[in-house]
């Protein structure tokens, strides 16, 4: 496939630069003198009015005949740019920086790694954590999955989204999922984890904050003392009622609060359906607050203490770490670094027109 795309690359910059050697149809006669020569002498019987309107009209035609070759001149440069730029993706995207040591056929233990802020588009959205347990559970050698977790929590979606495969792949493949914190597995990390089978902790991990939040800042007070006008039209009354820099009614906080309240049962839902009996609730468990690994297993927020190397030689019984864990390859930031750039571009130049978002 790679040879494949480099030789179309090859092919397609050859043919870039004979074009860009040919020149423009010229409309002097083959063997004359070049555009820079010296002016055409006056024919036999020309008057000088006419010999200076066949000289401008010559001119005009030269300048013509520049102004085109160098618009191709640039039009196969922007060519030749973009051979560049497809013949870099393809050589970075050889190594595709997803599944590392797929297909293993001896036993083993598979990991996935969950690290930092669990959201949309970053290294921890559902779409590549999915995608990587999923190779992991296929693999017929991977005993069992253990999610590696350092993350401090972030969309309680994309959390869901993991949450509920966990669950299906588990009795897809009738293969245990063990959870094992590093640092932090807090708010939407922790419930991630609770789909697992056992949490394993260090003593001094951060594990809880079974809670959500949706922050922001009000300006109003002091737009009203620098004298600064808010200039918001709308189409709905409660359209801006998240705008900043509007003042926001006790109807439209009574109506946000409602939602985190709704979001928040069902986080409480998903840690008592995981932990079950083993949980043991206390008026603090689900305020927010947040405890160490050793706090944890004593409140049945985890089971056991113990590190990656622990789980798979004691529990899973398969010392042969294998990481599945997917990430972008660096073809696959440019490109989307690339798509970022030009839609913040488009965005520059409409944003005066009304959206509906």
């Amino acid at each position: 496939m790679v040879a494949w795309c480099t030789g179309i690359l090859a092919h397609n910059f050859s043919r870039l630069l004979f074009n860009m050697n040919d020149s423009e149809p010229s409309l002097e006669p083959h063997g004359a003198a070049p555009a820079s020569a010296a002016p055409a002498p006056h024919l036999e019987g020309e008057s000088p009015r006419v010999h200076w309107e066949r000289s401008a009209i010559e001119e005009w035609m030269k300048a013509t005949l520049k102004e085109q070759r160098t618009a191709r001149r640039w039009k196969y440069g922007m060519r030749l740019a973009w051979l560049v730029f497809l013949a870099a993706l393809v050589w970075l995207g050889v190594d595709k920086g997803g599944v590392q040591n797929t297909g293993t056929s001896h036993p083993h233990t598979a990991v996935v790694e969950i690290k930092g802020e669990i959201a949309s588009g970053g290294e921890a959205s559902a779409e590549l954590i999915v995608s990587s347990m999923r190779s992991a559970f296929e693999d017929d050698g991977a005993q069992a999955v253990v999610l590696l977790v350092n993350s401090p929590g972030g969309s309680p979606v994309q959390a869901g989204i993991i949450n509920d495969e966990i669950h299906r792949m588990k009795l897809l493949h009738k293969k245990p999922v063990y959870v094992v914190v590093e640092e932090t597995c807090a708010s939407a990390a922790y419930y991630i984890a609770v789909a697992a089978d056992q949490i394993f902790v260090d003593k001094a991990s951060v594990v809880g904050s079974i809670g959500v939040l949706m922050d922001g800042f009000g300006f109003t007070g002091l737009m009203e003392k620098l004298g600064v006008e808010r200039r918001l039209m709308t189409a709905g009354q409660n359209k801006g009622f998240l705008d900043p820099f509007s003042p926001q009614t006790e109807k439209q906080r009574e109506f946000a609060q409602a939602m985190l309240n709704q979001i928040h049962q069902q986080f409480i839902a998903a840690v008592k359906a995981g932990r079950g009996d083993r949980l043991k609730e206390t008026p603090e468990t689900f305020s927010g607050l947040f405890w160490t690994g050793d706090q944890a297993v004593q409140m049945g927020l985890a089971d056991h203490l113990g590190n990656l190397d622990y789980v798979a030689r004691e529990i899973v019984k398969a010392p042969d770490i294998v990481d599945y864990t997917r990430r972008e390859n660096v073809a696959e930031r440019l490109v989307k670094r690339f798509g970022a750039s030009m839609g913040e571009s488009m965005a520059r130049a409409m944003h005066t027109a009304p959206v509906l978002r």
